[in-house]
C-alpha cells in the first residue's frame, strides 16, 4: 500500500485524491518536470496554495524539487518521483475501477 493508502480500493490513494494534488501530479506526470511557476500558473493556484500541496506530496516522497539559477533569479523545479509516478498511476487505476467501464451509449 502506498503511503497515502486509504480502506478504499487497492491503489486508491487519499494524499493525492486531495482535488488540487490531483492535479498538480497529473501535470508532473505529462511534463516529466516543471517549474513551480508554471504549475502554479497551469493549476491557477496560489503560490502558498501550491506550496502547500507540494509540501504534502513532498514530505511522503511523491515529489522532488530541484533549486536552479534561471535568469538571475532562484527557480524551483517540481518532478514527481518513482515512487510518486507509481503512486499517481495507481490511484488512477483505482479510480478507473470504482467508476466502472464507460458506456458508449451515454
Amino acid at each position: 500500500m502506498s503511503a497515502g493508502a486509504d480502506d478504499g480500493p487497492a491503489g486508491f490513494d487519499a494524499t493525492i485524491h486531495a482535488p488540487n494534488r490531483l492535479r498538480v501530479c497529473a501535470l508532473l506526470d505529462t511534463a516529466g518536470e516543471a517549474e513551480f511557476g508554471l504549475v502554479q500558473k497551469q493549476l491557477g493556484l496560489s503560490a502558498s496554495v501550491l506550496s502547500k500541496h507540494v509540501t504534502v506530496l513532498m514530505d511522503i516522497g511523491y515529489v522532488e524539487q530541484r533549486k536552479a539559477v534561471r535568469d538571475t533569479r532562484q527557480r524551483v523545479w517540481l518532478r514527481l518521483t518513482e515512487r510518486g509516478r507509481a503512486a499517481y498511476r495507481g490511484h488512477l487505476a483505482a479510480l478507473r475501477a470504482i467508476v466502472g467501464p464507460s458506456d458508449p451509449a451515454l
